[in-house]
């Protein structure tokens, strides 16, 4: 292996080694993630001042140069070669310039084909409402995205409007008819480009991730206006996600979004990657769906007690987390340490695991 960097035969790696992420920062040799461990090159060059400019350079246009001169970062999708696709993120960081390459598959895979629970098939089945796919960073939201929106590509002939930043899978029309739209490239912003879709006639609104309260508003304002809208949020559960959509509100406005949100919910998908006892990743998932319970302790602010309607809902298709995380440990894919590690609630797991 040669001991030069360049950012093409890293790519290169990258792929090879079948990595998530390849990471570069000043001080360190270049770092890939390896089912979801960080791995340094060590037979690579250590990334210094004068060698990480001219290294992440062939990645930016000249527009995203001047973004990132502007704002100190800078998000992108990179096609490499035609085989893959990487989602760049670069920032400063103590003065030095930095990078995060997320490798994008090109297949979109099924919801069997991911081993999510079968009932997320029940979403891709309905003409409107509101799904938000939740979890922390690098545990497959996109991937579920994708995996939803492709099965309605598939399925129905529905027009697709997907606003992302920078735009990861590249779907291929289909029984759909498709427009990807990634901020900055093609709208300013993902506020603004929701409120376009209005005018736009879509069937079906993915939003990349909603950042602020105005995309939440005109997200759950498409869903209850005949639109089927899929979304991301970086939370941990489902009653989470209703308090953080909720709290990012005025308190003047949060008794009409909790009534707005309990029309409009079909469900929340939360999901954790887990290192798998066959090595990869599987995920663990908690599902909720949206039923007259969960309607009405949403709009009465008892959103305390999803929970206990999460896990006495399991005939609906419902499960918890720990429930998934439990199940995982019983069929051998992930052990109890790993999986505990990933329980909002270890107590209950281990009674769980052991029954």
């Amino acid at each position: 292996m040669s001991v030069e960097n360049s950012i093409e035969e890293l790519l290169e790696l990258t792929m090879q080694e079948k990595a998530s992420d390849l990471h570069v920062s000043v001080g360190h040799p270049p770092v890939l993630r390896i089912e979801g461990k960080l791995v340094p090159l060590i037979k690579k060059k250590v990334v210094n001042e004068e060698t990480v400019v001219d290294l992440l350079s062939p990645l930016l246009s000249q527009e995203q140069r001047a973004r990132l001169d502007n704002e100190k970062e800078v998000d992108f999708s990179y096609s490499f070669k035609g085989e893959a696709r990487f989602r760049v993120n670069l920032f400063y960081q103590s003065g030095s310039l930095s990078a995060a390459l997320r490798l994008v598959p090109t297949e979109i895979k099924t919801v069997e084909g991911l081993n999510l629970p079968p009932v997320l098939h029940k979403f891709t089945q309905a003409n409107q409402g509101f799904v938000v796919i939740t979890g922390p960073s690098s545990h497959g939201k996109s991937t579920t995205l994708a995996a939803l929106i492709d099965e309605i590509n598939h399925t129905r002939a529905d027009h697709i409007i997907t606003i992302e930043d920078p735009i990861e899978y590249i779907f291929k029309d289909d029984k759909a008819v498709i427009d990807q739209r990634e901020v900055h490239q093609d709208t300013a912003s993902f506020s603004s480009a929701l409120r376009a879709t209005f005018r736009q006639d879509p069937d079906v609104i993915m939003v990349g991730e909603m950042r602020d309260a105005e995309t939440i508003a005109t997200a759950i304002t498409a869903a209850e206006t005949g639109h089927l809208v899929f979304a991301t949020l970086h939370t941990n559960s489902a009653s989470q996600t209703v308090h953080r959509i909720v709290d990012s509100f005025a308190p003047e406005q949060q008794a009409q979004v909790r009534a707005q949100l309990s029309g409009s919910l079909l469900g929340v998908v939360s999901q954790r990657l887990v290192p798998s006892i066959k090595g990869g990743l599987v995920p663990a998932v908690e599902v909720m769906i949206s039923n007259p319970a969960v309607a009405n302790l949403i709009r009465e602010n008892k959103i305390h007690e999803l929970p206990l309607v999460i896990e006495t809902s399991a005939e609906m298709g419902m499960i918890s987390l720990n429930r998934s995380l439990a199940n995982l440990v019983k069929a051998r894919q992930a052990t109890l340490e790993n999986a505990l590690a990933y329980s909002l609630n270890p107590v209950e797991l281990r009674a769980l695991a052991r029954n």
